[in-house]
């Protein structure tokens, strides 16, 4: 059992309510946990505590469109991953976080990277965990995704509705693990999904994810001007973002430590142990 508690956030950056979740020594070394698609800081709540017993300060904020966080209609928000890194440089800077170490997930590695780009200076190390920074990286689903990208009607965007159903959802989940993972993983995630308008952001998204892409050499660039260090822990079944993404890694950081899990897109569920003995032994071994 957890000697440490996670304690449930909010803070306003960037004309937004940003929920977070954070365990841990105010004082000590930060990591930033950035979730991805279609979940949320929930996915890391086991991962929390366990960091947080190892001595490090954990943050893990919901991603605008996400979780809880909370985005005002009068804001005018525009879902695209350049406003995410905006979003999460403002969030950083209300909780007055200099240096942290960043593990990026899905949505969270264009998120994370545009933060290392910004702020190279400010990042200890990265764990990317099914972090997608290559294009040999991509699995199956994503030929209809440069579908839309090429021809963004409407026809081409409500081809992707399906991947906001319960059967979708579930499947992510479910996909590649060795167990079943808890209802409610799924089950939080899509009720979030649900909420009114928010299949409008998350089709707006799929469309803007090629700017990621776009950004690919930029990423490569400061990976390999600064090398930091980076360990990719991957669930090896995923469908999405595919083992040869992670072992990209080293073609730009030949010192990347690559470890695969006998898992799909969420393995904390199944190899949380595991998966926290590779990190905090390779944070440690960095001077983190």
């Amino acid at each position: 059992m957890s000697a440490s508690t996670t304690h449930l956030r909010t803070v306003q950056a960037d004309g937004l309510e940003i929920f977070y979740r954070e365990s841990g020594n105010r004082d000590a070394p930060v990591v930033l946990l950035l979730h991805g698609f279609p979940s949320s800081s929930f996915q890391y709540r086991n991962l929390i505590t366990k960091l947080a017993d190892e001595g490090y300060r954990v943050v893990a904020p919901d991603l605008p469109g996400f979780g809880f966080t909370k985005v005002p209609e009068s804001r005018n928000y525009v879902y695209t991953f350049d406003n995410f890194g905006k979003t999460i440089e403002a969030f950083v800077d209300a909780l007055e976080l200099k240096k942290y170490a960043i593990y990026i997930f899905d949505y969270g590695a264009p998120t994370g990277l545009r933060l290392a780009i910004s702020r190279p200076s400010a990042i200890t190390a990265i764990i990317t965990q099914n972090g997608n920074a290559f294009e040999i990286g991509f699995g199956e689903p994503w030929k209809d995704f440069r579908t839309y990208w090429a021809e963004p009607c409407e026809e081409n965007r409500q081809a992707l509705a399906y991947l906001l159903t319960f059967e979708l959802t579930k499947y992510q989940h479910e996909a590649g693990e060795p167990h079943p993972p808890p209802p409610e993983t799924y089950h939080l995630d899509q009720a979030l999904l649900d909420r009114p308008g928010n299949a409008d952001v998350q089709l707006d998204l799929f469309l803007d994810y090629r700017t990621n892409v776009a950004l690919y050499p930029t990423f490569h660039e400061y990976f390999k001007t600064h090398q930091p260090p980076l360990l990719a822990i991957w669930g090896k079944n995923d469908f999405v973002f595919i083992p040869p993404g992670a072992d990209a890694y080293k073609s730009v950081l030949p010192k990347a430590e690559i470890h695969f899990v006998d898992g799909g897109r969420f393995p904390l569920e199944n190899h949380l142990d595991e998966m926290t003995g590779k990190m905090t032994e390779f944070l440690k071994r960095n001077g983190i």
